[in-house]
C-alpha cells in the first residue's frame, strides 16, 4: 500500500532542481506538494491550529493541499520573498513580518516532519563566522581568517598573511546598470584598504595556493566529492571552464563533515574545499542550500537519487 503523506517541496516558480527532484518522486509515486512561501496569501492559503499533538491544519495551493500533521518531508530550497505591493511600506512591512512569522512559523513547526534542511537551521549556517569556527571545530583546516570593520587591522592581516582575498560575508544580488550582479571574491593588497572599510563588516582570508578545488554535497548519508580544475580563483565565475572527476575524500574529511553537520543539525550540505599543493584540503564554505544538480549531469553521481531516497523516508 503506498504512503500517502506528501513531501512538501517549497521553493520558487522557476527551480530546475526542484524540477528534477519532484520528477524523481512522482515516479516513485510520492505524493508531492509544490508551494513557494511568496505566494502567500494570493494563492496560498494556511489554517493551522495548535493542538496537544501540534500542528493540525492544511496548506492550500491552487491545485493540491496538505494535511499539516501528514506531511513526511519538506525539502525548502529558495523561495521568494514576502511580498505586499498593494500596500502602503508601513502597512507592507507588517503584513510581510506576521506572514513570516505566520505562515514561516507553520512551515517550521510541522510535527514529524523530516527537513532538508530546517530553514532556521539554514539560517543559522549562512552565518559566515559560525561556518568558519564550526569547521575548525570539526577538524577541518581552515585559512586564517579575519572579520572586520578596521582598515588598520585589514592592512595588517593582509601584511602579515601575503596572498590575502577579499570575500562577501553574504552575497545579495544587486543592479548595476539594470544587470544583476554580486560582489566577487578578489585579491587584495594592503594599498587597497582604505577608510571606508569602516562602513561595515568584511571578511579578509589568506589565499590558498591550490591545485584544484572540490565540492562535496553531503545528502543525507552519503557523500559525493567531486575535483573540479580550473585556472580561476572563484570556480564559480565561469562554468564553461571547468573540467569534473569525482574523487574519494582523504581520511579525516568525512568524520570531519558528519561533526559539522551535526553542529548545525543539517542533513544536506554543499562544501567547498581548496587542494593546497600539498594535496590537503582547506575549508572554505557550506552552502546549507547549495547547487548540486549540474554535477550529476558532469559526473553521473546519483544525487537526485539519494536525495529523493531520503525525502521518502522509506527506512
Amino acid at each position: 500500500m503506498s504512503d500517502p503523506r506528501p513531501v512538501l517541496v517549497v521553493t520558487s516558480l522557476h527551480d530546475p532542481t526542484a524540477d528534477v527532484v519532484i520528477g524523481e518522486l512522482h515516479d516513485r509515486g510520492v505524493p508531492v506538494v509544490r508551494l513557494d512561501s511568496g505566494d502567500f496569501p494570493a494563492s496560498l492559503s494556511v489554517e493551522a491550529e495548535i493542538t496537544e499533538h501540534g500542528l493540525q491544519g492544511s496548506l492550500r495551493t491552487p491545485s493540491r493541499t496538505a494535511d499539516l500533521a501528514r506531511v513526511r518531508a519538506l525539502y525548502y530550497r529558495r523561495p521568494s520573498g514576502f511580498a505586499f505591493p498593494h500596500l502602503d511600506k508601513q502597512d507592507a512591512r507588517f503584513a510581510i513580518t506576521q506572514a513570516r512569522y505566520g505562515l514561516g512559523g507553520v512551515l517550521a513547526s510541522l510535527p514529524g516532519c523530516l527537513y532538508v534542511n530546517h530553514p532556521h537551521r539554514i539560517g543559522d549556517a549562512e552565518f559566515k563566522p559560525a561556518g568558519l569556527a564550526a569547521a575548525a571545530a570539526a577538524g577541518f583546516l581552515v585559512p586564517p581568517t579575519l572579520i572586520t570593520s578596521s582598515a588598520d587591522a585589514a592592512r595588517a592581516f593582509i601584511k602579515a598573511h601575503g596572498s590575502v582575498i577579499y570575500k562577501p560575508l553574504y552575497n545579495p544580488v544587486y543592479r548595476v546598470d539594470g544587470v544583476s550582479s554580486v560582489v566577487k571574491v578578489a585579491e587584495v593588497s594592503a594599498a587597497d584598504i582604505d577608510d571606508d572599510v569602516a562602513g561595515t563588516a568584511h571578511l579578509f582570508q589568506q589565499r590558498v595556493v591550490k591545485t584544484a578545488d572540490v565540492r562535496v554535497t553531503v545528502i543525507g548519508g552519503d557523500v559525493f566529492c567531486v575535483r573540479i580544475d580550473s585556472d580561476l580563483l572563484d570556480w564559480r565565475t565561469d562554468y564553461s571552464r571547468l573540467a569534473y572527476t569525482p574523487v574519494e575524500a582523504p581520511p579525516g574529511i568525512r568524520p570531519a563533515l558528519h561533526r559539522y553537520m551535526n553542529r548545525f543539525r543539517l542533513v544536506f550540505g554543499a562544501f567547498d574545499f581548496a587542494v593546497g599543493e600539498d594535496g590537503r584540503w582547506w575549508f572554505l564554505e557550506c552552502n546549507p542550500s547549495g547547487q548540486w544538480h549540474w554535477l550529476e549531469t558532469e559526473t553521473g553521481l546519483p544525487m537526485c537519487a539519494a536525495l529523493t531516497t531520503l525525502l521518502e523516508r522509506k527506512t
